[in-house]
């Protein structure tokens, strides 16, 4: 026989909105109930648990403590768990619906978005999806904070993040790429210490500025940076205008730039092991269906771009 629980879904979900809120009075007109009930419920709660949930500041509104803010994302995985129960037991599970928060790494973006919203839209037409572009770091505190439920990325800055859970769907290997017009471009491929004495126009985010500098280093040589920008498009378009190489991971369909220059493609022969494209999430997490909807479809995007 299972044992009792100590609270009520009707608690978290007063909590959570209070939580979103961050006032008690926002939250009861949010539920179109009393302040009273909802300040109970939270009271209640708190005393079921143990723990205190808000630091209520008289005119400041209400902050999460920390054991507010660790209940908040697991409240918010048990209420939609909750509601796919619910879905189900009604007859009416096969019909996958509602908000899917999903973090995606800048670069990848292109690639991998209009792909998932068209397929999306075609098999799951009552999913919402919403986005947050960021990069790794501001990707890791998205999901902490339960802002996403899942994120697209690299595995470039991940090794030390212990409670996430990671699954790699593609592999980018670095390439070289110079103007169409520079005297290597027939070549096919090429090593970086072919280049190493023009200059580098480097993809400055975070993480991908020393994984593109390391590639250059383990040449023996000191990478010559004379530009560098945080738009992808950017450094291709210097590069067309022939200011330089640059290394990078994904490939677009064409060589034309944003700038209407043209750039050539490299085999990189000394660029080390692939990136890893990852699927992250929150250790110990339970997915709702239509995020795991939702990433099978990134998988399947991946092995086709892959071609398996």
């Amino acid at each position: 026989m299972t044992s009792a629980v100590g609270f009520t879904l009707v608690q978290l979900r007063y909590f959570l909105v209070a939580a979103e809120r961050g006032s008690m009075t926002e939250a009861s007109a949010e539920l179109r109930i009393a302040q009273s009930a909802v300040s109970a419920a939270i009271y209640n709660l708190e005393r079921d648990l143990q723990v205190q949930l808000f630091i209520r500041r008289r005119g400041r509104g209400l902050t999460l403590t920390p054991a507010g803010e660790r209940l908040r994302q697991q409240a918010r995985d048990l209420l939609a768990r909750a509601r796919e129960v619910e879905r189900e037991a009604r007859g009416d599970g096969g019909t996958i619906s509602g908000p899917v928060a999903v973090g995606c790494f800048v670069t990848l973006a292109p690639y991998y978005l209009p792909p998932l919203f068209s397929e999306c839209t075609r098999l799951y037409p009552g999913i919402e999806i919403d986005v947050v572009e960021a990069e790794t770091d501001q990707l890791v505190h998205a999901l902490a904070t339960g802002r996403v439920d899942f994120a697209l990325t690299y595995g470039l800055g991940l090794s030390a993040e212990a409670d996430l859970r990671s699954e790699t769907i593609a592999r980018a290997p670095a390439y070289v790429i110079i103007s169409a017009d520079h005297p290597l471009a027939g070549q096919g491929s090429v090593e970086l210490a072919d280049l190493s004495a023009e200059p580098l126009v480097l993809l400055d985010l975070p993480h991908s500025r020393d994984y593109f500098r390391s590639l250059v280093a383990a040449t023996g040589t000191a990478p010559d940076v004379r530009y560098r920008t945080q738009s992808y498009e950017a450094v291709r378009s210097l590069v067309a205008r022939g200011l330089g190489y640059s290394v990078l991971n994904q490939r677009p369909a064409t060589s034309q730039t944003y700038g209407g220059g043209e750039v050539a493609e490299l085999q990189l022969r000394d660029g080390g092991p692939p990136l890893e494209v990852k699927l992250v999430s929150v250790g110990g997490m339970t997915q709702t269906a239509r995020a795991r909807a939702v990433m099978d479809l990134l998988r399947e995007i991946a092995a086709r771009s892959a071609g398996v």
